[in-house]
């Protein structure tokens, strides 16, 4: 029996975060990053939550009828955009991976649900955006699935 544990992630997950990081943007837009700059990034967000909160998927499973071990299964970020046509927060929903073994066994499911629990609970939070690849309709079903809409809104931006 194996079950799913959800925790923040600390800066010792720096390097497993960063590798996922990495295999996350070449798998699903064949970008090749600088591990260097990643890495950077990773430990600035973890060290930081003003600019990012990271959380770690757990697998735990029984092994010989007795003892438990948990093995990460995926992670999952967010990070705060302010609106004041709200005058709250959006937690946007960014770095998601999930370890190929551990794929399609409710690892996202579970972060979603994690994060989502806790964006309900805090306070001046509005809502939960993130952005989806048009050609990706497995993932976009996902977030259909977890109760998430097209905000009829195209993404722009202009890489420095």
């Amino acid at each position: 029996m194996s079950r799913l544990r959800i925790r923040d992630a600390v800066p010792a997950d720096r390097d497993l975060i960063a590798e996922w990081m990495i295999a996350m943007a070449w798998e699903t837009e064949h970008k090749r990053l600088e591990p260097a700059t990643v890495h950077a990034g990773v430990a600035a967000g973890l060290a930081d939550q003003a600019k990012a909160r990271y959380f770690i998927a757990m697998r735990e499973a029984e092994v010989a009828g007795h003892e438990t071990i948990a093995v990460p299964a995926g992670t999952l970020m967010f990070t705060h955009e302010w609106s004041d046509w709200r005058n709250g927060d959006w937690w946007w929903i960014q770095s998601v991976y999930v370890a190929p073994e551990h794929r399609r066994q409710g690892v996202y499911n579970a972060l979603h649900r994690h994060v989502a629990a806790l964006a309900q609970v805090t306070p001046g939070v509005v809502g939960l955006r993130l952005y989806v690849e048009r050609e990706n309709i497995a993932a976009q079903r996902t977030y259909r699935s977890l109760g998430m809409d097209d905000s009829g809104y195209l993404l722009y931006e202009s890489e420095f």
